[in-house]
């Protein structure tokens, strides 16, 4: 009797959306489901803090769009990669204000935030940073909770450590914002 063994089916984005709607949480990674799960309080109240400074400079400016958590970013097809970074803004120069966009951005975005959960390694979130700017992101923020610090990576492998007392600049991904690292962790 011979045993075949099949390739397990690769999803797509479009399933990756429906799964959502059914409670299914998750990125999609060359079509293979990464599930998520929830990462607790103290990463949610830096994501909060960091999208209210962004916010707080990116919407009176009408400088683009800001998303948060389970928007998803469509970076490859066939098979499909869909990433899910913290928090990522996008220019209007990147996605005009005026496009509505009902699935994924299918753009990379300018900035893109990853907050440590208690479970990442610094290489883990070093290579989701490398990730990103692969795709075309300008600049990432990678912030370390438990040390209070933010990984600030730009291309070309350029990699700024701070700490609390230093100021996180947006440089030409975001020109003009400014804040004190310490304010992403202070409650």
């Amino acid at each position: 009797m011979a045993v075949i063994d099949a390739a397990p089916r690769l999803l797509t984005a479009d399933d990756l959306l429906r799964l959502y709607s059914e409670g299914v949480r998750g990125e999609l990674i060359r079509g293979v489901l990464c599930e998520t799960m929830p990462t607790g309080m103290e990463h949610g109240t830096i994501v909060t803090n960091l999208v209210f400074l962004l916010a707080s400079f990116i919407k009176p400016r009408k400088l683009g769009r800001l998303t948060a958590s389970d928007s998803g970013v469509w970076l490859e097809r066939d098979p499909d990669t869909v990433r899910e970074p913290d928090i990522a803004y996008f220019s209007a120069a990147r996605i005009p204000p005026d496009e509505r966009v009902t699935g994924y951005a299918e753009v990379a975005p300018d900035l893109v935030v990853e907050v440590a959960s208690p479970g990442d390694s610094r290489r883990e979130l070093n290579d989701k940073a490398l990730m990103w700017l692969s795709y075309g992101v300008r600049l990432v923020w990678v912030v370390h909770p438990a040390t209070r610090t933010v990984d600030a990576h730009r291309a070309g492998g350029d990699v700024a450590p701070l700490t609390d007392g230093d100021v996180l600049d947006g440089l030409d991904a975001l020109p003009g914002f400014s804040c004190r690292v310490g304010d992403l962790f202070d409650v």
